[in-house]
């Protein structure tokens, strides 16, 4: 067989995996950004506070931490198709679970779905990941990731809007309203809010299951680790500039995820006309879209800056954008936000780059660690919600705006190596 010709069926033979690949990382991404609608939904459905309604983020994001390291050994030992099944049959599980909660509108069910749900997304993005950067040549690897995290972000970007038309009503329904209700009426009420989950999840439970079944009849390639050599967790503690870079994530992730699910509360706070929560619904489809146009573009503008400046000039121009929805009111206020996912967008893999600089044969372990830093995502929240409830949801948003400092600082000095795998 000719060169051309090899070099033809090698990149054929990828297509269909990848294509494969990034849908499920389309999909996955569209389902866990529905949260942020479902965060306002259930607070009227389950009648919550801010504090309560934020758990549906420590719910879900609370799994990447205690599962990723469980879920990278499983697929270690049965292999990255074994992993991405079964992160879809687990996924498909924890939607199922969305028809009893809406049926008993029992809030810790709700939790208990988005967790399961969450435990599948975790299989699924620690076997893709690595899947697609291992899935043609290396030279070739970041382009891959780059395509798969920008289909992920469009995903992203349409939940918040067709959740909204799920979810969320044309003309808001007030508090005042509900409470003058009589007892019975309420109850009615209430029941047909929580059911308004069945549809969009029962959907996601059917689509996951097919996905699954599809799965297993396509031929995916058989990728082999480079090395089956071991090293102590313990031993990546001996790296500083790392364990700061687990801190990084921490702030960046808990910033945006508190960032998106307050942002219908805090539009509709602000008690604008005609400004329905499935209007301000669109404003984290902008700041999703936002994100997308950050990543397509973030390629090219790393290669004019070096990583720890852009970190710098991403979490600075963040914080100041945050800081000044604080201090302004009204559209402009939102829009600041909304803003701050051009900002965030190429944060991730910058400080995932530098947190695993020289790190050799650990580098494995420290990409495990810091997936465990999403657990931000899940801490956050809840203290913007505790802030929200006793003091005034404008507020709440110190926390992002701390999360962001110290992501400057760490652009600034936690990033540099003091110890290294060669020393």
């Amino acid at each position: 067989m000719k060169p051309s010709q090899q070099s033809s069926n090698n990149t054929t033979n990828i297509v269909v995996p990848l294509l494969v690949v990034m849908t499920l990382m389309f999909f996955w991404n569209m389902s866990r950004n529905i949260n942020d609608v479902l965060i306002p939904h259930l607070k009227r459905a389950c009648q919550l506070t801010d504090f309560q309604s934020s758990l549906v983020q420590s719910a879900f994001f609370g799994a990447y931490f205690l599962v990723a390291l469980p879920a990278g050994q499983y697929i270690q030992r049965k292999g990255y198709k074994a992993g991405m099944i079964s992160g879809l049959l687990i996924a498909a599980i924890g939607a199922g679970l969305f028809y009893p909660a809406a049926e008993t509108r029992w809030y810790p069910l709700f939790l208990g779905a988005l967790f399961v749900m969450a435990v599948g997304f975790t299989f699924l993005e620690v076997s893709a990941t690595p899947y697609i950067s291992k899935l043609g040549s290396a030279e070739e690897a970041s382009s891959r990731l780059s395509i798969s995290a920008a289909v992920g972000s469009v995903g992203a970007s349409i939940a918040p809007y067709v959740g909204s038309l799920l979810l969320l009503h044309e003309k808001d329904i007030s508090q005042q309203t509900i409470q003058a209700l009589s007892p019975q009426a309420l109850q009615n009420f209430l029941t047909e809010e929580a059911n308004l989950v069945k549809l969009p999840y029962v959907s996601l439970m059917l689509l996951f299951s097919c996905m699954a079944i599809v799965l297993w009849f396509i031929r995916l390639p058989i990728i082999a680790d480079e090395t089956t050599t071991r090293y102590s967790f313990r031993n990546i503690f001996q790296f500083r500039h790392t364990l700061l870079g687990v801190g990084a994530v921490f702030a960046y992730v808990g910033a945006e995820v508190g960032i998106v699910s307050f942002l219908i509360r805090y539009a509709k706070s602000l008690n604008i006309d005609q400004l329905t929560e499935q209007k301000a619904a669109l404003f984290i489809s902008v700041f999703m879209a936002l994100v997308l146009a950050g990543r397509l573009s973030g390629a090219w503008i790393l290669k004019k800056a070096t990583s720890n400046r852009m970190l710098i000039f991403s979490a600075g121009g963040a914080l100041l954008l945050v800081l000044f929805a604080i201090v302004t009111t009204g559209l402009l206020s939102i829009w600041l936000l909304a803003f701050v996912g051009l900002f965030t967008s190429i944060m991730y893999p910058i400080v995932f780059t530098l947190s695993i600089s020289q790190l050799g044969n650990y580098t494995k372990t420290a990409s495990s660690l810091l997936i465990m830093g999403i657990v931000g995502g899940a801490i956050v929240p809840p203290i913007m919600g505790y802030v929200s409830d006793h003091v005034g949801i404008k507020w709440a948003f110190i926390a992002p705006l701390l999360c962001y400092a110290y992501v400057v600082w760490y652009a600034i000095k936690g990033y540099i190596v003091k110890t290294s795998a060669n020393n």
